[in-house]
């Protein structure tokens, strides 16, 4: 109970921010009409007393003043009553695509002895939470907004790792919070602090002039007292839901919460590793949901802290809990590409894990190895003379140069420039993602790119085949097996410019290094 009052507490705090700003723009028009009044009754400034001109004078001041102080505070209320807080990207589930899951977290909610939430979204990420609904109201309208059971998002790597079991146990906590959401102070502090939050988002923190400025400067002084309240509250809500969820499946929320950080890794590792390579070519993984299941047991093989998780795989995984996962799975993937990537300039091709090999794997490394071609063009002696000869003579790029043009380069030093052009072409190009991988060194990107070409030359004389792991993205396979990785050899060509190494893998591999490889 000590959580629920401190929680009331923070609320009306809050609100009192809220009542205490309305009071100071009505304080001036207050003010203003008393002195008026006074003029009437003649009490203040009678008519022919000595000092009725003072009075009347500062009437008009008081009058002006409140005018003026009205007209912002308009402004700000204006602002706020248009401002719309932002709602994180998810796909909603009705209740016909997921009536299971819908009887499960209403089932919970009843255990809990709350309010059951209004409705169920997935996004892309491992967290779950409650979206508050956001009634809408006139500006000035005389009733109070009734507060509405909010949203629960789930994190869609949970509903395809987690059993059903261990789903409920950690949504428990999550489920809980609609208690407070039902407060009806509670609720109201919380629209408060949002609106605040999204006018402030609205009007921008650049320079602004006029009664841009004043909206925004009147708006940040509310939110810095709010602030520390804010906070507080967020915490006693937290605190009041966990007690509530102790009695309800606690041991198993114990076993389930140990998933988060292996559902993270895993999930963390499929987008930038994974799908990555994929959005780059315009390849849309439609079942990334899946691919976290298949990436989740091949880490609980080679991790001995996930010792024994691939033993649950046995029980009945939480995404059996809707109608049509794989459409529910191909929503969330396309979600995930357009906030992880972005949208495709050639527009989206759905991609099977089953042809990831080719049309990814194979494709990403010709992609590369065609890149690199291009830097070497540039950078060698009247390399763009030559390039521009070959661009008007046709568009034949099916052969690149051979490997030993590009390791005599490496061992002479030419390291450096060939990774500056080779950063600044892929600047330019759109390569890199920033919200999963911000732009590397230049070093960096040339073992990449030397890596793709020398797996093609592999690919091209038969000794490996592209494949595809599900925590490393893109491998060579040699007998259907991850052969030996040449990123250790062309970081050595790149860094030190000593090739040995290098051309030693290579004579293993029976890879013939005057032969052109296929672009």
């Amino acid at each position: 109970m000590a959580a629920v009052e401190a929680a009331r507490a923070q609320a009306q705090a809050l609100l009192r921010v809220r009542g205490f700003g309305v009071a100071l723009a009505a304080l001036p028009a207050a003010l203003a009409a008393v002195l008026l009044a006074g003029r009437f009754t003649g009490r203040i400034g009678a008519p022919g007393a000595a000092d009725a001109a003072a009075w009347d004078a500062a009437r008009w001041v008081a009058g002006v003043v409140a005018v003026l102080v009205l007209t912002v505070a308009a402004l700000v209320a204006r602002a706020h009553a248009r401002a719309v807080p932002p709602r994180t990207p998810a796909v909603p589930v009705s209740r016909d695509c997921a009536p299971e899951l819908y009887r499960l977290i209403g089932e919970l909610a009843e255990r809990l002895e709350v309010p059951t939430p209004s409705g169920i979204a997935l996004t892309p990420d491992c967290d779950s939470w409650l979206e508050e609904a956001h009634p809408r109201r006139g500006l000035f309208s005389r009733h109070r907004a009734e507060p509405t059971a909010p949203v629960l998002v789930i994190g869609s790597p949970f509903l395809w790792w987690m059993r059903a079991g261990e789903l409920r146990a950690l949504l428990a906590p999550v489920v809980a919070g609609t208690a407070a959401a039902a407060d009806p102070e509670i609720a109201a502090a919380r629209r408060y602090v949002r609106s605040l939050d999204a006018a402030l988002d609205t009007s921008g923190t650049g320079r602004r002039r006029g009664p841009a400025a004043l909206v925004g400067g009147v708006t940040r002084r509310l939110l810095a007292a709010c602030r520390d309240h804010s906070a507080e509250l967020e915490r006693s809500v937290a605190a009041w839901a966990s007690d509530r969820a102790k009695a309800v499946d606690y041991g198993l929320r114990i076993a389930a919460q140990e998933q988060v950080g292996l559902a993270y890794a895993g999930w963390d590792r499929l987008l930038s590793r994974v799908a990555l390579p994929a959005w780059r070519l315009g390849r849309l993984p439609t079942h990334l949901n899946a691919g976290v299941v298949s990436a989740l047991t091949e880490l609980s093989r080679r991790d001995r802290l996930a010792e024994g998780y691939e033993s649950r795989l046995g029980d009945r995984p939480a995404c059996d809990l809707l109608e049509e996962p794989g459409e529910v799975d191909a929503a969330v993937s396309l979600l995930a590409a357009e906030l992880f990537f972005g949208t495709s300039a050639t527009g989206w091709q759905d991609l099977d894990w089953a042809d990831y090999p080719a049309q990814v794997v194979d494709l990403g490394w010709r992609t590369q190895a065609a890149a690199l071609q291009a830097a070497l063009a540039g950078t060698a002696p009247g390399g763009a003379a030559d390039a521009a000869r070959r661009g008007g003579a046709g568009r034949d790029r099916a052969a690149g140069p051979p490997l030993t043009g590009l390791l005599a380069r490496l061992a002479e030093g030419g390291g450096e420039p060939l990774s500056a052009a080779l950063a600044a072409q892929l600047a330019l190009s759109g390569w890199c993602a920033p919200p999963l991988q911000p732009m590397r060194p230049g070093r960096d990107l040339l073992v990449e790119h030397v890596t793709a070409l020398v797996c093609c030359a592999a690919v091209d004389t038969g000794a490996g085949t592209p494949g595809l792991d599900w925590l490393d993205g893109p491998v060579l396979l040699v007998d259907g097996k991850r052969g030996p990785d040449p990123s250790s050899p062309v970081a050595q060509a790149v860094e030190q410019g000593k090739d040995a190494p290098l051309r030693a893998w290579l004579e293993g591999a029976g890879v013939r290094l005057e032969r052109p490889v296929r672009l």
